[in-house]
C-alpha cells in the first residue's frame, strides 16, 4: 500500500474514532467532538450534514451556560455560518457569524477580526449594504490599530462598494480615496486602478464628466499595461459613459459597442453586465434621436430581463 493510501486510511480511522468517542464523553468535550466532525465533513463538501453537527455542538455548549468555553461556542457558530453560506442561506449565515464575532470580541480573541471581515463580505453579498458598512468600519479601525495597512485598504474598498450600491456616491468616493491612498503607498498598482475605475463610476453618477474621464483613462492605462483584459473592459465601460456625459456621444457609443462586443464574445456570458451596457446604449440613442434603434434594443432586453431578473 502506498503512503497516500496509508494517509487516507489514517484519516478514515480518525473520523471513526471521533464517532466512537461521542457516547464516552459529555459536556464541552462532547461538543468539541461534534465540532471536529463537522469540520471534517465540511471539508468533503457535505454541508447539510456538517451543519447539523455544528448545530449540535452549539446546542451542547449553550446548555453548559456560563461554564461553556466561549471560543468553543464561537467556533460552533462560525461553523454554522460557513455551512449556511455554502448552502446559499446567506441571511442565516450572517446571523450565525455575527454571533461568533460578538462572542470572540467579548473574549478579546485575535480570531474575531478575521471572522468580522468575512461577515462584512457576506453582508455585502446578501445586499445588506448598510450592515456591511457598519461591520467593515469596525474592522478598518482594528486593522489600523494593528498596523495592517492592506487589511484596512481592503476594508475601505468594500465600504466604498457598499456605499456605491446604496447610491451614496460622495461617501463611496471618500472610502475609495482612502483605500487608494493606502494601496498607492504599498505600490499595489492594480488595486489603485480598481479604485480609480470605481471612483469614475461614482463621478459619472454625480455628473462630473471631466473627473470621470480622467480616472477612467488612468484605470484603463493600468489594466492595458497589465494585460488585465477583464478589468480593462470595466474601465472602458466607465470611459464610454464619461465620454457620453461630456457630450461626445458618437465616440462614447463607439466605446460602449466595443465593450459590448468583448463581453458578448466571452464563453461565459455575464448577462447582467450585457444588460447594463445595452441599456446605456439605448439611453444614449434616445438622447440623440435614434428612437427606432433604441426601441429594438429595449425589445430584445425585455426578453432577457424576464429570464434573469428575480421577481419581487
Amino acid at each position: 500500500m502506498s503512503s497516500d493510501d496509508d494517509s487516507l486510511n489514517e484519516d478514515i480511522v480518525t473520523e471513526e474514532m471521533l464517532w466512537e468517542r461521542i457516547p464516552e464523553v459529555d459536556g464541552a468535550e462532547r461538543a468539541e467532538t461534534y465540532y471536529e466532525l463537522s469540520a471534517r465533513i465540511y471539508a468533503r463538501g457535505q454541508y447539510d450534514e456538517a451543519l447539523a453537527l455544528a448545530e449540535t455542538a452549539r446546542d451542547i455548549y449553550s446548555e453548559l451556560g456560563a461554564g461553556a468555553p466561549v471560543e468553543g461556542l464561537a467556533q460552533a457558530y462560525s461553523a454554522i455560518g460557513y455551512n449556511l453560506n455554502q448552502l446559499k442561506r446567506m441571511e442565516e449565515a450572517a446571523t450565525a457569524m455575527s454571533k461568533a464575532v460578538e462572542l470572540l470580541r467579548e473574549n478579546k480573541s485575535p480570531i474575531a477580526l478575521e471572522l468580522a471581515c468575512t461577515l462584512g463580505e457576506w453582508l455585502y453579498n446578501s445586499k445588506e449594504y448598510q450592515k456591511a458598512i457598519e461591520c467593515m468600519e469596525d474592522c478598518v479601525q482594528e486593522h489600523l490599530v494593528d498596523g495592517n495597512e492592506i487589511g484596512a485598504a481592503n476594508d475601505f474598498h468594500l465600504i466604498g462598494c457598499a456605499y456605491r450600491e446604496l447610491k451614496q456616491f460622495e461617501s463611496s468616493i471618500e472610502a475609495f480615496q482612502q483605500a487608494r491612498t493606502i494601496y498607492k503607498k504599498l505600490k499595489e498598482v492594480i488595486h489603485v486602478a480598481r479604485c480609480d475605475q470605481k471612483i469614475a463610476y461614482c463621478l459619472v453618477a454625480l455628473g462630473d464628466a471631466q473627473g470621470a474621464l480622467l480616472l477612467a483613462q488612468k484605470a484603463l492605462d493600468v489594466f492595458q499595461t497589465a494585460h488585465d483584459h477583464r478589468r480593462e473592459t470595466f474601465a472602458l465601460f466607465e470611459l464610454g459613459k464619461a465620454k457620453i456625459l461630456s457630450g461626445d456621444s458618437e465616440d462614447g457609443l463607439a466605446v460602449l459597442r466595443r465593450v459590448l462586443d468583448t463581453v458578448a464574445e466571452s464563453e461565459q456570458k455575464d448577462f447582467e453586465f450585457i444588460l447594463e451596457i445595452e441599456e446605456e446604449i439605448s439611453k444614449t440613442l434616445k438622447n440623440i434621436g435614434e428612437f427606432s434603434q433604441a426601441e429594438e434594443i429595449d425589445r430584445r432586453l425585455k426578453a432577457v430581463r424576464e429570464i434573469i431578473v428575480d421577481e419581487v
